[in-house]
């Protein structure tokens, strides 16, 4: 896992403990004293909340507690594409820039280039350096990547 995911995960954990579990125990407290229980669907959500969170409590925990963090801006690369860097390509057929971080399953969002190290398209890359050709096999065929440049931010 990247610091910069690891430090989000600590955040949402934060924000679980000391924000969202004591709103729900409120809404439970208020939920009791409408009286009956059985029938009280206000009580029953606030129980089902309170199940999510607790349980995302755990995960995040598990996740902290067995991870290996991994601050990519003290790695001494030599240029090379590793977990954790930035990479700048170029589709060698459409000319098309792209830039993905490589992170950890948990942080992978291709939205915001962020991507996994189990992609195909990473697995293609690791261990390369700038200048570079990384051919991924694609839906639509081979790929040529060139590696423009590796950033480690």
């Amino acid at each position: 896992m990247t610091l910069r995911g690891a430090q989000a995960l600590r955040e949402e954990l934060r924000i679980l403990k000391s924000e969202r579990r004591p709103r729900i125990i409120a809404s439970i407290a208020e939920a009791r004293a409408h009286g009956d229980l059985k029938e009280n669907a206000e009580y029953h959500a606030a129980r089902e909340q309170q199940s999510f969170v607790e349980g995302r409590i755990a995960e995040i925990e598990s996740k902290l507690g067995n991870a290996q963090i991994v601050d990519v801006t003290t790695l001494n690369a030599d240029g090379r594409v590793v977990f954790g860097a930035t990479v700048e390509l170029e589709d060698a057929e459409s000319g098309e820039a792209l830039r993905y971080r490589i992170v950890g399953e948990d942080e992978a969002d291709a939205k915001q280039g962020l991507i996994s190290i189990n992609a195909p398209l990473v697995r293609a890359l690791i261990g390369k350096h700038e200048g570079d050709v990384a051919q991924v096999q694609a839906p639509g065929g081979t790929r040529e990547l060139e590696i423009i440049k590796v950033l480690y931010l």
